[in-house]
């Protein structure tokens, strides 16, 4: 896809994160205070998220659902879309890992400042 305004390539993806005790900002709608995401490791929230890509890619559940259900970002409203974005709109990692994944693929765990996520290319 491309955007009409600079005719730069734009994807769109949703994702699921889960925050941790090195996430840099350690509150979420789920959690306001800070006191889940502050006592959970980088490896359990990496954990967690390995647990429901498993569960998505065997097509237990699905992707939204699970989003709604289990990701600290705000987009878990909207079962985890992000909508569409272009280069340097998102930080680096999850920037690379979106464009390098093919409309319908899931991502490994990503790790940014932000948190561990899986991510999900729909367009």
């Amino acid at each position: 896809m491309a955007s009409p305004a600079t005719g730069e390539e734009t994807v769109r993806a949703s994702h699921i994160l889960i925050k941790h005790e090195g996430s840099r900002r350690k509150a979420s709608w789920k959690d306001p205070e800070g006191r889940v995401i502050s006592a959970t490791t980088r490896a359990d929230a990496a954990a967690r998220l390995g647990e429901l890509r498993a569960q998505i890619l065997a097509g237990r559940a699905s992707f939204a659902d699970l989003a709604a259900q289990h990701s600290d970002c705000s987009s878990a409203r909207r079962g985890g879309d992000l909508g569409t974005f272009g280069r340097r709109q998102m930080q680096k990692p999850f920037e690379d890992a979106t464009y390098a994944l093919k409309v319908g693929e899931i991502s490994n765990i990503i790790d940014t400042e932000s948190g561990v996520h899986i991510i999900l290319r729909t367009a």
